[in-house]
């Protein structure tokens, strides 16, 4: 009975195979991270004095969000900034998955 435990439970955690149904969330929740940001760019209110045009801008820009006090935008400010944490988490995870 001891064996099966083990089997059920490995001491190893987050280094298992990925399932299929594990794999379909990760990339449902990629889609949904993706499209939440679409949704609060396309509706946020940018200031009068900063109307972004490009991914640069929008970063530059990106500090001034808050300043009309709408939940968009500070919406939009937290994902702009933790989109490309997020994003580096992952790249080194799987860098470092090869190093194993």
């Amino acid at each position: 009975m001891g064996s099966r435990a083990n089997k059920r439970f490995p001491t190893h955690h987050g280094y298992g195979e990925i399932g299929v149904s594990r794999f379909l969330v990760l990339y449902v929740a990629q889609v949904a991270w993706f499209g939440l940001g679409i949704y609060l760019y396309a509706d946020a209110y940018w200031p009068s004095t900063c109307q972004p045009e490009n991914l640069l801008e929008i970063y530059g820009c990106s500090m001034r969000l808050p300043e009309n006090g709408g939940w968009r935008e500070a919406g939009l400010l937290t994902w702009l900034w933790a989109t490309p944490i997020l994003i580096g988490l992952e790249i080194s995870r799987r860098i470092n998955k090869q190093e194993r």
